[in-house]
């Protein structure tokens, strides 16, 4: 059976600075702010990638900060699948709900040079996400 693997992780922030000063001297990741048009969302390298900004040592993942917006948002992940649209129906077949993006709600958001993305909510209501990567 195909395992559809663990390939980024989020974390919300308050205060986005703070947060990319912290895990940069605590542990050496390296941080990208990125502009309006994507949330004003952090890309955060915590291991080296190739070209295609895949990485380079099994196992591991990088991951983002996103801006906190209440207070009971937490850190999630983000799992790979090769179909996005039979991903999401497996979900809902399971007992879970499809958030969906935050561009279009119920349906993936199309991340540009990334792939296809959609929140889902698991049957003990965590918040998760599914990415079907365009380079696969």
């Amino acid at each position: 059976m195909y395992k559809n693997p663990v390939v980024h992780f989020e974390m919300p922030a308050e205060d986005k600075a703070r947060m990319n000063k912290f895990y940069e001297s605590a542990f050496g990741w390296e941080t990208r702010q990125l502009g309006p048009e994507m949330g004003e969302y952090v890309i955060v390298t915590t291991t080296e990638t190739d070209e295609n900004r895949m990485v380079k040592t099994p196992g591991t993942i990088n991951g983002g900060f996103y801006q906190k917006k209440k207070p009971d948002q937490y850190t999630r992940i983000t799992i790979a699948v090769d179909d996005i649209q039979e991903a999401m129906k497996k979900v809902i077949e399971a007992g879970g709900t499809v958030v969906g993006g935050m561009q279009n709600p119920g349906q993936p958001d199309n991340i540009p040079g990334v792939g296809l993305y959609a929140t889902f909510i698991d049957t003990e209501g965590n918040l998760a996400s599914m990415l079907q990567p365009f380079n696969k």
